[in-house]
């Protein structure tokens, strides 16, 4: 009978607290979303300053370019550049992407990646394919959402980001698998073909 009672009491304070949290104009669950997604991606000053950094940084290394034409690309004073890459100066937005520009990297597809994923991922991915087609994924996906979607397009559920993403990475996977059969298909033929002329 307590179980039943505590089980009564549980459902109507999580409804009234979740009905609250309707009114006021947020949801119980985009609230918690919200907060996953705050721990998840550290914004302080700091943190996106050392990663700022560490990304800029890795880049100018990787790129086999002195830093003084590096700065001069950039239209940036060489000590300025100098502060941003250890850390201890704020760059702009512009800056950033001419800092990646002028040492070869790809600006957009760094500056995405650094946003939606982290410092790390970001500076691992510097002069890959990987990271143009992150920047060519997310420039489309707006737009082949909209197309596909049409009305249905704000039905879309935070929640399924995690398993539509698996799900691409596994119809990549089976993509890359494909072509590596075809390949083998393609050289055994041309084998067969080269070795059957000679007989």
């Amino acid at each position: 009978m307590i179980r039943i009672i505590l089980f009564v009491l549980f459902m109507f304070f999580s409804f009234s607290y979740r009905h609250i949290g309707a009114v006021a104009g947020e949801s119980f669950l985009l609230k918690r979303w919200k907060k996953d997604m705050t721990e998840q991606f550290e914004i302080s000053e700091q943190h996106i300053r050392a990663g700022l950094s560490k990304l800029l940084s890795r880049a100018t290394e990787t790129s086999g370019r002195p830093r003084c034409a590096i700065a001069r690309e950039a239209n940036m004073h060489r000590d300025a550049l100098r502060r941003v890459l250890k850390g201890e100066r704020n760059p702009t937005v512009s800056e950033v992407l001419r800092i990646l520009a002028a040492s070869g990297a790809s600006p957009h597809a760094h500056l995405a990646l650094y946003i939606t994923a982290d410092g790390d991922r970001a500076a691992d991915w510097l002069q890959t394919d990987l990271a143009l087609f992150f920047d060519e994924f997310v420039r489309q996906m707006p737009q082949a959402l909209e197309q596909q979607l049409g009305n249905q397009l704000h039905d879309i559920k935070p929640r399924w980001a995690k398993g539509t993403a698996q799900r691409v990475a596994r119809l990549l996977g089976e993509h890359i698998d494909e072509l590596a059969r075809r390949d083998v298909l393609l050289r055994n033929a041309y084998g067969d073909s080269i070795g059957g002329g000679n007989e």
